[in-house]
């Protein structure tokens, strides 16, 4: 049996059972979780679409993911940890048509039938710098129990650039919390990922309770926003650096996160695009790369029990496309969580957060004149920042079991105050051990 034990951010994290603790004891990690959703919308408001738009009539789409994580000790402070998984699926449009898209389990290649892949599979080794140990953040990827409180962690192989970098207590997991991509991490960094969300390098991490420091160097996406990666690293790479800072206020804890990031990727400038190659958007024509400097403060901060705040402030140079998140080059997001102690159903959770995310005048021209990114291009643009509101309600169903009600707001979808506003609504069904 699952026991509930209630987060500060309000969600039911599955405690450890004891064949689970019994297993872990003997060297072996098992964590297993599936999720589906369904979304639709009604019809819109829509006088002209293209190849990248929503589709303005009624639709509905589903998403489902299932994943079996397993790990193994191997020497002292070493795991290895592989996560299979089997998804199907689609998001609405072909998940085109809006840069904040409403469903983070939803990727440009979804299948009909069940597809299934190695999402992570990598090597972690831990090095204690202190005598002294905390007790580890409920992890899926990592054995449970005591960490060193100053310690050093590389880990090396194929991971998922958001279980290290851009975390955020509120609004990071869309298997639990927020679903729109907005929330999921920053809106303006191109985060390195292949078309389902993964890459291959490596990462460094120092922490000491107070402070954290993390670096990467990353493989990219060798066309654009698919499933396969750079095989010239030296030509095609993602280097990050985030500093970290957790505090109280009040007896009440909070971090503050500075993520920069540069990516050097098979690109091209919007001018360029511009210049005559307005409809080969997927590689450099030229055989050359381009550059893009990315930056993000994110921040998080426990107001009173059960409730929580967040907010992330994210931008990018504009100059190149973007090549492997979403297609906005700045961004704003602010959002509360509150937990569902106070009205007797301590593993519930309700959200409510909002994003307003925008284009540079290159990357503005280029859809004008009928571009084509991999999430925008209604074939013309009559320009506003895109905004979109989420809310969300997290019923604690049974152990390991959470049913999510979850409404999106999204006006000028894909930044073109033309089309929408679209109305989307969801149900999302999580089950976990």
């Amino acid at each position: 049996m699952l026991a509930i034990v209630p987060d500060a951010r309000g969600q039911s994290m599955p405690a450890p059972t004891g064949w689970q603790e019994r297993l872990e004891a003997t060297g072996w990690l098992l964590h297993g979780q599936s999720t589906f959703v369904e979304q639709g919308h009604p019809g819109f408001p829509s006088p002209y679409h293209g190849e990248n738009s929503m589709q303005a009539k009624p639709m509905q789409r589903n998403t489902l993911s299932a994943d079996l994580v397993i790990g193994r000790r191997l020497w002292h402070g070493a795991e290895f940890i592989i996560d299979p998984q089997v998804s199907r699926g689609f998001g609405l449009s072909g998940t085109r048509g809006a840069s904040a898209f409403p469903n983070g389990e939803a990727f440009r290649t979804g299948s009909e039938g069940p597809a299934a892949y190695v999402t992570r599979l990598f090597l972690r080794q831990t090095v204690a710098l202190s005598a002294d140990t905390v007790e580890a953040e409920a992890d899926p990827y990592r054995f449970a129990g005591r960490l060193p409180r100053e310690r050093l962690t590389i880990s090396v192989g194929k991971i998922a650039v958001f279980d290290i970098f851009d975390d955020n207590r509120y609004a990071h997991d869309p298997r639990t919390q927020f679903l729109n991509w907005a929330f999921v991490s920053a809106g303006a960094f191109d985060f390195a990922n292949d078309a389902k969300g993964y890459t291959n390098g490596l990462a460094i991490e120092w922490d000491n309770g107070a402070w954290g420091i993390r670096a990467a160097a990353l493989q990219v996406a060798k066309r654009i926003n698919t499933l396969s990666l750079d095989p010239q690293p030296l030509r095609g790479h993602q280097l990050l650096l985030q500093a970290d800072r957790f505090f109280s206020l009040g007896a009440r804890p909070g971090a503050l996160r500075l993520l920069g990031g540069w990516s050097q990727t098979r690109s091209q400038s919007y001018a360029a695009l511009q210049g005559g190659d307005i409809g080969q958007t997927e590689t450099n024509l030229r055989g050359g790369v381009a550059g893009k400097a990315m930056l993000v403060l994110n921040g998080e901060q426990e107001l009173a029990e059960d409730l929580g705040a967040f907010a992330r402030l994210s931008w990018n140079d504009g100059r190149t496309q973007q090549w492997m998140y979403t297609e906005m080059d700045w961004a704003v997001s602010a959002g509360l969580v509150l937990g569902g102690s106070r009205w007797g159903r301590p593993s519930d959770a309700v959200g409510l957060a909002g994003n307003i995310g925008g284009l540079s005048g290159p990357h503005r021209r280029f859809l004008a004149a009928g571009g084509l990114g991999f999430i925008a291009g209604d074939g013309r643009l009559r320009y506003r920042p895109e905004a979109a509101l989420e809310g969300y309600y997290a019923w604690g169903v049974a152990a390991g079991t959470v049913l999510t009600a979850d409404a999106q707001l999204i006006a000028n979808p894909a930044h073109n105050a033309d089309r929408g506003p679209i109305p989307v609504f969801a149900l999302r069904l999580r089950g976990s051990f």
